[in-house]
């Protein structure tokens, strides 16, 4: 796969989707993070600023969210956009990349966990890198199964994940670039 027909999708934010970013950058891969006006991001490469009118294609009720993940997200203006510019990442991506922790409900902690659980829903390729586990994991459709060395195999892919990015999960984004450019 030639690193200048990919494109990661993203939101920029400090932490895992940074990471990815400056990644995505120093293998020439073209980046688009999706944003929206007035929102602190870390990453301005590939912004794209969503208006209210795209906001509401990845509308999604919080009440629906937060019974789907097992807790509550705060019913706020803010909440409301930052999860609907999550819908616009896996919705253009097919592969997802998430830096984490899997809660034992199969669930991924935080905001981060409702791109990944519309990934499930999508039935798309998602694979979770467990900080406190140290490993990867990928989504066999039931379960998450230890995949030790996943690789970017698909153009279109997001990379998203936890503002607390540790060592070694900075180093599972460095090294998935690795493998796979």
């Amino acid at each position: 796969m030639n690193s200048a027909d990919v494109i990661l999708f993203s939101g920029g934010a400090i932490g895992a989707e940074s990471c990815f970013g400056e990644n995505a950058e120093k293998y020439g891969i073209d980046e688009v993070n999706f944003s929206f006006e007035g929102h602190q991001i870390a990453r301005t490469r590939g912004i794209r600023i969503l208006n209210h009118e795209e906001l509401k294609q990845g509308d999604v009720s919080q009440l629906y969210v937060s019974t789907l993940m097992n807790r509550a997200y705060p019913n706020t203006p803010i909440i409301k956009k930052v999860l609907q510019t999550i819908w616009f990442q896996i919705n253009s991506s097919q592969e997802i990349f998430v830096i984490g922790t899997i809660n034992p409900d199969k669930t991924v902690k935080g905001g981060t966990g409702w791109g990944a659980e519309f990934a499930k829903l999508c039935n798309k390729t998602i694979y979770v890198f467990d900080q406190e586990k140290n490993n990867w994991f990928k989504w066999d459709g039931t379960d998450w199964v230890v995949y030790p060395e996943p690789i970017i195999t698909n153009i279109h892919f997001a990379g998203t994940g936890t503002r607390n990015l540790a060592e070694n999960g900075k180093k599972a984004i460095e090294d998935l670039f690795k493998r796979s450019f």
